[in-house]
């Protein structure tokens, strides 16, 4: 507002002191305002971000709590090269200047294994299964050579030291091994007595006298519904019988013991009889 003196003249004195005043006033604010926002946002308190990749959950929040900083897990994946449970990735990265009281967020890998399910192996070449194992995230822990009929072809899948059929579930990252055909030797076996046995009793016999698993018949087809037992009921060649090391047995299965007591019966009555 301007000023006249008694003679109506402006007065220039007064509003210079006025301007002075309105221009210290809004200095004081700034000045205020600059220093609220520094106290609010902290400044000069920044920190680095750890690093907390490759740690568990509960190491991370201590060492994030030790800088005044939380975490949140937004994601989860599955790595096989990082242990499970641990922190895969962090934001913001490591050594990023923060201010305290700031969020990381990090994606943490899956605290458990996926589950693979293990594919039909047996027949197929030797490259081909590895090629197949692999795409699932089996790791193969040893190729296992045995007589056979046919050469480089899958004969049995075993983990440690079991066979394992089709269908199988297995953690990603199991080591299977292969036991691969080298065609047939020169020795002379004894075939085994597997009537009784289910096919992975009867896979494992079959290979400790270096012979193999042939042809699988089912009297009644299994489904994938239910978790049945079959059991072996009639196997060609005969037990006792002898052959070349690498033969193929030929096995049929049922779920009625009544089949497996009879032929068992009946090989015992032919041994009386000769």
């Amino acid at each position: 507002m301007a000023h006249k003196n008694n003679q109506g003249k402006f007065n220039w004195k007064a509003a210079m002191i006025n301007i002075v005043a309105m221009i210290a006033l809004i200095t004081m604010l700034v000045i205020g305002l600059v220093m609220y926002l520094r106290h609010y946002t902290q400044h000069g308190t920044e920190v680095t971000v750890p690093n907390i990749t490759n740690m568990h959950i509960a190491e991370a929040e201590i060492v994030l709590g030790a800088e005044s900083l939380h975490m949140q897990v937004i994601d989860s994946t599955y790595s096989t090269k990082t242990p499970l449970g641990t922190i895969v990735e962090q934001t913001p990265s490591p050594g990023a200047q923060v201010k305290k009281g700031r969020t990381i967020y990090v994606i943490r890998n899956a605290r458990m294994r996926r589950p693979v399910i293990l594919p039909e192996l047996r027949d197929l070449s030797l490259r081909q299964a590895e090629a197949t194992a692999k795409t699932l995230g089996l790791t193969i822990g040893k190729t296992i050579y045995q007589p056979s009929t046919f050469k480089n072809i899958i004969l049995d899948v075993r983990v440690c030291d079991t066979s394992v059929v089709a269908g199988t579930r297995l953690e990603e990252g199991t080591a299977i091994a292969l036991v691969v055909g080298k065609g047939k030797g020169t020795q002379k076996v004894t075939v085994p007595h597997i009537v009784g046995k289910d096919i992975e009793e009867a896979t494992s016999w079959l290979f400790t006298n270096s012979l193999i698993l042939g042809t699988v018949e089912y009297d009644i087809p299994p489904s994938k519904d239910t978790d049945i037992q079959y059991i072996i009921y009639q196997q060609t060649p005969a037990s006792g019988t002898v052959v070349v090391e690498g033969t193929s047995v030929n096995i049929k299965l049922s779920t009625d013991i009544e089949k497996t007591i009879t032929t068992n019966y009946e090989e015992s009555n032919e041994e009386d009889f000769f």
